[in-house]
């Protein structure tokens, strides 16, 4: 039975933070200015009274956004459970869900494929206190490949906005460390890429305050989570565009040669008809 859940996310809405903002100085407006240098200099003292007004609603209207987003993610709780459960029932879903997905499919490899084959639940979840942040929680069955049963990621922000991270440590069965191979194989064959990126899945899962995970994460918070039936069933839509397709290619095909045959008919008439012209020319010739 899987551990109860923290506060659930809907998914997490994009937060309303803004920079805190430059403001000039402000300064008495001089009266040796001319007059209208001095009309524009109390403008813009003005604009940023106003200003001020308005970032403080701003900050008023993030507190409020927060606290509805405390209040639904604890009304959809019970329907993650009852969605979870049933998705439990079906063979490789998530590893379907995930290889359907570009930008982790991107990341999966044949052997993280495999690993994902025993992947039962996946559970995205936000601080109770509705801090910036997650954690998503991949749930196992037993496995070739490592011992845990639970591999979980967290990402939050702290004061500084840096997106640091803590995750899991796989741990890995003799011989079966998907990140040791996947870290030799790319070195060989990237070792001038200036940008660090997830060598795969598993190093995504098991690394920290990397830009590219960090997203990827987002990916799965915001994209999947939400609606991962949508991704699993992106093969089968795919399927029947394709065969629509073909059914229309097939209608054209036949359209043309309908079209080829209906040419050839009216050539085939042209032609008797010169022929029944040709033969009266000779009748009448031969009885002059």
């Amino acid at each position: 039975m899987a551990p109860k859940q923290q506060s659930s996310l809907i998914p997490l809405t994009k937060r309303l933070r803004l920079p805190p903002a430059s403001r000039p100085e402000k300064a008495l407006v001089s009266l040796d200015l001319p007059k209208g240098e001095k009309e524009q200099q109390e403008a813009i003292e003005h604009i940023d009274e106003v200003q001020n007004e308005i970032d403080r609603l701003h900050e008023q209207v993030s507190e409020e956004i927060l606290k509805v987003e405390e209040k639904y993610n604890k009304l959809c709780q019970p329907f993650f459970q009852k969605r979870s459960e049933l998705i439990a029932k079906i063979s490789n879903f998530w590893v379907t869900t995930f290889v359907n997905h570009p930008q982790v499919s991107a990341l999966l490899g044949e052997e993280d494929e495999e690993v994902l084959h025993y992947l039962t639940r996946v559970d995205v979840t936000g601080f109770e206190d509705i801090k910036p942040g997650y954690r998503i929680d991949f749930y196992f069955d037993k496995n070739p490949y490592f011992k845990n049963k639970v591999l979980s990621k967290e990402s939050h922000l702290n004061e500084s906005g840096d997106p640091p991270s803590k995750s899991t440590e796989i741990k890995w069965k003799t011989g079966k460390d998907l990140m040791k191979c996947s870290s030799q194989m790319q070195s060989k064959a990237s070792r001038k890429r200036q940008h660090e990126e997830p060598e795969s899945f598993f190093t995504w899962v098991n690394g920290h305050c990397d830009a590219a995970a960090d997203e990827l994460g987002e990916v799965v918070k915001d994209d999947i989570w939400p609606n991962p039936l949508q991704c699993y069933l992106v093969s089968d839509m795919d399927d029947e565009e394709g065969v629509g397709e073909e059914e229309d290619d097939d209608d054209e095909e036949e359209e043309g040669l309908e079209d080829v045959d209906e040419e050839r008919d009216e050539d085939e008439g042209e032609e008797d008809e010169g022929d029944d012209e040709g033969e009266e020319g000779e009748k009448d010739e031969g009885d002059d």
